[in-house]
């Protein structure tokens, strides 16, 4: 889910968690294998790295942990060759729905190398709220997961992260569902099965189908293709000005105009591509990048 939505991460660390971090509307995933050394325990889950890609300012590693499994010295490995490779700051965050394993995690980090000490971040039980209003839940779809995943015996928790999918429009609410189930024990997920079965919630995901049925999805899919495909458009469109705003370019009312009319997705997720780069407003529609500024 993460993965999908980077910028959760970043507002777990700064919103919740009070972790100063770059002030950067760019969140990039990064891949998630950088040591150039063989090793079947150096692939982290998770790798955002915050800023332009030619000068990074701030990297998180996000792990999920259900256990104290993991050896908390993989983290300092982690955090060191992400640091090496681009040069910026690191911040490690686990999330873990598990006590022991937050208690574990939370404490300083030996290195065994003098004066590298690592702390990391840790988001467990206690530190997720229960959501039980529908509302709230719609406006932190992520952390409502990650409270069923936590808080999912209270029935209420279940029901409120339910109801607020249905007022999701946009393409992570299945992922937002099958997060929650994925990472819930075994009885929060019965829970969540009685729930599909037994209401009209609309289908989400690959587990709700099989218990919900396809037709509701089916008679949905045709009606939400064009309104799904127009709001992809408009977010690609914003991306591009943001992009380019946040380089410092000044957008021309004409300019902006081309932009936000533009519906055509396959062209705007090049224009997004090219904003990261161009140095000229011409460059971002023709590709050469060496007109104006």
């Amino acid at each position: 889910m993460i993965s999908d939505r980077p910028q959760l991460a970043v507002e777990i660390l700064r919103d919740l968690m009070g972790v100063e971090l770059p002030a950067t509307p760019l969140i990039r995933v990064e891949d998630s294998t950088f040591n150039t050394r063989h090793s079947v325990d150096i692939e982290a889950d998770l790798i955002l790295v915050m800023g332009p890609p030619q000068s990074p300012a701030h990297a998180v590693v996000v792990e999920i942990q259900q256990d104290k499994a993991k050896d908390p010295r993989q983290f300092t490995r982690y955090a060191a060759a992400l640091w090496l490779l681009l040069g910026c700051d690191v911040t490690v965050l686990v999330i873990t729905p598990d006590r022991a394993a937050a208690a574990h995690y939370a404490q300083p980090i030996d290195s065994g190398l003098t004066g590298y000490r690592l702390q990391c971040q840790v988001l467990g039980p206690d530190d997720i709220p229960a959501i039980t209003d529908p509302h709230q839940a719609a406006e932190q779809p992520g952390l409502s997961a990650m409270s069923v995943m936590v808080h999912g015996r209270d029935r209420k928790v279940i029901e409120a992260f339910a109801m607020a999918l249905t007022e999701l429009r946009d393409e992570y609410a299945p992922k937002y569902y099958e997060y929650a189930y994925s990472m819930a024990a075994p009885d929060i997920r019965r829970l969540m099965e009685e729930i599909m079965k037994s209401t009209a919630w609309p289908v989400y995901s690959p587990f709700a189908r099989e218990h919900y049925g396809r037709g509701l999805e089916e008679g949905q899919a045709q009606g939400k293709a064009e309104g799904k495909a127009e709001g992809k458009a408009e977010e690609a469109a914003r991306l591009v000005l943001l992009l380019l705003e946040t380089r410092g370019f000044m957008l021309p009312d004409d300019v902006r105009a081309r932009i936000t009319a533009c519906t055509d997705l396959t062209q705007l997720e090049t224009w997004v591509t090219r904003a990261v780069t161009t140095q000229t407003l011409d460059g971002l529609f023709d590709g050469s990048g060496e007109q104006r500024r």
